[in-house]
């Protein structure tokens, strides 16, 4: 009997921590993927450019950058569970101030609720590392789907919220502090029940061993590149879609049908993809699918708009969780996942920071949007070289000092 209530109480724990993970996830997108299908409304409010627009998107992802790397300053100092927690609050920050009346409060709130993606982003990897090693695969398509679900969500009720519900563009982008209050209370038990990390490795010397890696720059080249896709893609695709007559509901719900099959992406890929040493089928199978979706949105004359939205969003799902397993595959513990993944999202948001202004501005300045896709489709051909080469069957191997 008290070998039953022990395992009783440790999947009870293992449940509840799956929950907390669950609703973690759940508030890494929102506030960043609300913002694509109110452009329009942005940009008549206030007179805003498409660079500058194109700057809310990229703003958290410099942040992402900033922060990512010393993420594990702070765990060292407050442990994930409570970094994840402080996190959470200042999401519901950001996104509150971001909703005020005010182009200052905008762009200071975006920056904010950057900076507490970027911990959530960075730390669920080595959390899984360490408190779930055994259900790696699962857990990070979990993770990853809960993503694409909250992000969907985000594409395909914000339109509805400022317009049908008369809330506006500042009350359809505010909303999602309540989610974040949610999480918070759902995320406060693992405060007590995750114990901070015994390692001593330095700050300095984890940089060093990961800057010395070329295992540790392909991880992190593939992250940053699939991320300027699909960050591009989160800003821009309702204007694409809107530049082929479609009004601006549909074209909402286009991005949300591209997040919603980016859900199933990031569901099959991981669960797939961990049963194998090597990933490089899988790399070479979504960079096919990536392909051929940007021809199609490439060529409008040929119609279909549904069937490409779906394969893109399918192929950065697949990716973006691949990169996520990538980080628990080549390591060998939960601290050199957390500096890995922190190193992977600062260098790899680096890159993604520029695409959606760069992407702007290159429609700005030729007014076609066939030139910016054009450069997508180029970023793809890096980004699956450098996968091809973070699929292969190694381990980072780094010593504590």
């Amino acid at each position: 009997m008290e070998v039953k209530r022990n395992i009783n109480s440790i999947r009870g724990a293992e449940a509840l921590l799956i929950a907390g993970i669950v609703f973690v996830a759940l508030n890494l997108r929102p506030a960043l993927v609300s913002v694509g299908p109110l452009v329009g409304l942005i940009r008549e409010s206030t007179g805003l450019s498409n660079s500058m627009l194109g700057l809310l998107t990229s703003l958290p992802l410099i942040a992402f950058g900033v922060v990512s790397n010393f993420t594990s300053l702070f765990t060292k100092r407050f442990g994930i569970s409570g970094t994840l927690a402080g996190a959470l609050v200042l999401l519901a920050i950001g996104v509150i101030i971001r909703s005020l009346p005010s182009i200052a409060a905008l762009y200071i709130g975006t920056a904010l609720l950057g900076v507490a993606i970027a911990l959530g982003n960075v730390l669920i990897p080595g959390l899984v590392k360490r408190n779930l090693p055994h259900k790696s695969g699962k857990i990070t398509s979990l993770y990853s789907s809960v993503l694409g679900m909250g992000a969907a969500l985000a594409a395909g009720i914000s339109l509805p919220l400022a317009v049908d519900l008369d809330l506006g563009w500042r009350g359809s982008l505010g909303v999602w502090a309540v989610l974040a209050i949610v999480g918070f209370f759902v995320w406060l038990p693992q405060l007590w029940r995750i114990k901070k990390s015994n390692n001593d490795r330095s700050f300095r010397v984890a940089m060093k061993n990961l800057g010395g890696s070329k295992l540790a720059w392909k991880v992190a080249l593939f992250m940053g590149l699939q991320s300027f896709a699909f960050y591009v893609i989160l800003a821009w695709l309702p204007e694409i879609i809107q530049s082929r007559g479609f009004d601006s509901t549909y074209a909402g719900w286009m991005l949300s049908l591209s997040q919603a099959t980016g859900v199933l992406g990031s569901l099959l890929v991981p669960t797939l993809a961990g049963k194998r040493k090597n990933q490089r089928g899988m790399v070479l199978f979504l960079g096919i699918v990536e392909t051929v979706s940007l021809i199609g949105l490439m060529l409008p004359q040929i119609g279909m708009t549904p069937v490409w939205v779906s394969l893109i969003g399918f192929a950065l799902g697949g990716t973006f969780s691949l990169a996520l397993l990538f980080i628990v595959l080549r390591t060998n513990d939960s601290e050199t996942a957390t500096e890995l993944s922190g190193m992977a999202q600062s260098i790899g948001y680096f890159i993604a920071a520029i695409g959606p202004v760069v992407f702007g501005s290159i429609f700005d300045f030729t007014g076609s949007w066939l030139y910016p896709l054009g450069l997508l489709f180029a970023i793809g051909f890096l980004k699956f070289y450098m996968g091809l080469g973070a699929a292969k069957d190694e381990k980072l191997e780094f010593k504590n000092g």
